[in-house]
């Protein structure tokens, strides 16, 4: 089947782009209010485009009556967020803190989470998160209803038991994102295959098993 977007409405087209581009990482991001107010909230509009430097990607849209949400307010405000991964532990955490809190009420006592000071940042991590990301707001750009932001990460958290040798990570378990609008996925189940190099049509046969 085929779908043309021009022809179909927002809904069906955003339906269609969420359940076939996954799994998503949840950036689960904290921000903070001029007023001192930290939000806390999930979006899987997020990924990795960049390691030198080190830059991410969250992709925040509107609320219903077309406002923006607090978490892009507060980014254009402070420059700055936090991103804090979602590990099963967190889940329901996660899920309360989707919902549409007022902007003068912080998701964190909802969810009774403690915060952490950050080093580069004003804005706080999740104190329970096994790896945070603070990053400084490096650009932003309206997509039509969405707005991305590229965020310059300037500070690692990464939890003790999940370092090895050579900053390779081992046993870390995000959750990741699936159809909308509340399907989600474990990363536990994985496999590890080495990278094919071109030495020869060989290698590639091999590789494909012929």
């Amino acid at each position: 089947m085929q779908f043309d977007p021009a022809l179909q409405s927002n809904a069906d087209n955003y339906k269609l782009l969420t359940n076939l581009v996954i799994p998503r990482p949840i950036a689960w991001v904290t921000s903070q209010s001029p007023s001192g107010v930290v939000n806390l909230a999930p979006f899987s509009f997020f990924n990795a485009v960049g390691s030198k430097p080190p830059y991410v990607v969250i992709s925040i849209g509107k609320r219903d009556n077309g406002e923006p949400k607090d978490t892009a307010k507060n980014i254009l405000s402070s420059s700055e967020f936090v991103v804090n991964m979602v590990t099963e532990d967190l889940f329901d955490a996660m899920n309360i803190s989707a919902a549409a809190f007022p902007p003068d009420q912080s998701e964190l006592e909802a969810t009774h989470l403690e915060t952490a000071p950050s080093v580069h940042v004003n804005t706080p991590r999740v104190a329970k998160a096994q790896v945070s990301l603070e990053c400084k707001l490096f650009n932003s750009l309206a997509l039509g209803d969405n707005t991305l932001f590229i965020g310059e990460v300037v500070m690692f958290h990464v939890a003790d038991q999940l370092m090895g040798e050579r900053s390779h990570v081992n046993g870390f378990a995000p959750l990741g994102r699936l159809g909308s609008p509340s399907v989600y996925c474990r990363t536990s189940d994985r496999f590890d295959i080495a990278r094919v190099s071109y030495s020869g049509r060989l290698n590639m046969d091999e590789a494909l098993g012929t």
